[in-house]
């Protein structure tokens, strides 16, 4: 028998995605327009980081998982992103290191990352936020 998916669970991934969606584009857009003013690459990608992630904190709190800003849900969310870099950083190196090409490499930090990154800000990062047990996500309680 099919378990379904909680609706709550499939709304917040939905939300996950179209904020990671949005802020990857407006890192992309900030990264570009200070290499064009002449900003090294390294600072534009550094600087648009930090913004894209600043605004991603804050749409997924107040959007996808319905929780309210805070310390410790912002240290936790910085944690978790901090731990999908070096996880993005493991993968794309270890698949460069066994002679994958760039884009297989690329390819498998997107198919590993994301997933990673929405499980932990899910049941980690959110958990006291309407995200309980797993069970309950399941709709098993």
């Amino acid at each position: 028998m099919a378990t379904e998916i909680h609706p709550g669970l499939t709304r917040r991934l939905v939300r996950f995605g179209t904020t990671g969606l949005l802020v990857t584009g407006l890192h992309v857009i900030i990264a570009f327009s200070m290499v064009q003013e002449g900003i090294a690459v390294a600072a534009a990608n550094g600087f648009a980081f930090a913004i894209a992630t600043s605004i991603s904190y804050i749409m997924n709190t107040l959007w996808s998982f319905s929780a309210s800003v805070g310390w410790k849900t912002a240290t936790r969310f910085l944690t978790v992103t901090l731990i999908c870099s070096a996880v993005a950083v493991g993968v794309s190196g270890g698949i460069d290191a066994l002679g994958g090409s760039p884009a297989l490499s690329i390819g498998g930090v997107v198919l590993v990352v994301p997933p990673l990154s929405f499980l932990l800000q899910n049941f980690w990062t959110y958990r006291s936020c309407e995200t309980v047990t797993l069970r309950h996500q399941l709709g098993k309680e």
